[in-house]
């Protein structure tokens, strides 16, 4: 799909430090605020009550729904997409007493192109999720979530795989067929990657 190039929109409301970076065509709503030193790619849409922490790297065409907050150490690759109030972190052992204010205090989370967070879930640090993998409302994740699983549940599990499209796919041995738009999936052990139709 071609987009045009436009400059950002940031409502009146919303507070940027300088210097961060916001791509062209990206919408930055009610209240939210970016910290200096963030990278927003081009095409994104950022809800109402949105927090973006310094050095936090977000790709294009990222969609953050309202009242999400994205700490430092968390990246987001194209495409992703956050659900209303989910939850990052980025200490793994935290107290209030103890200071947490370097960037080697905090454990990486890489959410890969294409994901989707579904609305509550929490994303415990240190991990990552797939492309394309499709993480359930209200779901608690604890460890890395596999390309194209989708997982929920507390903690969430693999509970079967999505498509690119985001449909549930049906395996049939180690092969699927998605009924939507007719991609075609090979499964190895947890790994799910499409092997033919639409690209």
């Amino acid at each position: 799909m071609i987009r045009e190039a436009t400059a950002p929109r940031i409502h009146s409301s919303a507070i940027v430090d300088e210097p961060a970076t916001i791509g062209a065509g990206t919408k930055i709503w009610h209240f939210s605020h970016v910290m200096a030193g963030a990278v927003i790619g081009e095409h994104c849409s950022l809800g109402q009550n949105v927090f973006i922490a310094s050095n936090v790297r977000i790709g294009n065409g990222c969609k953050i729904q309202n009242n999400v907050s994205v700490y430092e150490g968390v990246t987001l690759e194209d495409d992703v997409f956050c659900g209303p109030s989910m939850v990052f972190t980025n200490v793994r052992i935290p107290r209030s007493h103890v200071p947490r204010n370097t960037p080697s205090d905090y454990a990486a989370t890489l959410v890969q192109r294409g994901a989707t967070i579904g609305a509550n879930a929490t994303i415990v640090c240190g991990v990552t999720i797939g492309q394309y993998a499709f993480v359930g409302a209200g779901a608690v994740v604890t460890k890395d979530v596999p390309s194209h699983a989708l997982v929920y549940g507390n903690p969430a599990r693999v509970q079967g795989y999505a498509c690119l499209c985001g449909e549930r796919l049906e395996f049939r041995g180690d092969d699927a067929s998605c009924e939507a738009c007719m991609r075609v999936y090979r499964k190895t052990g947890e790994a799910v990657s499409l092997s033919g139709g639409l690209t």
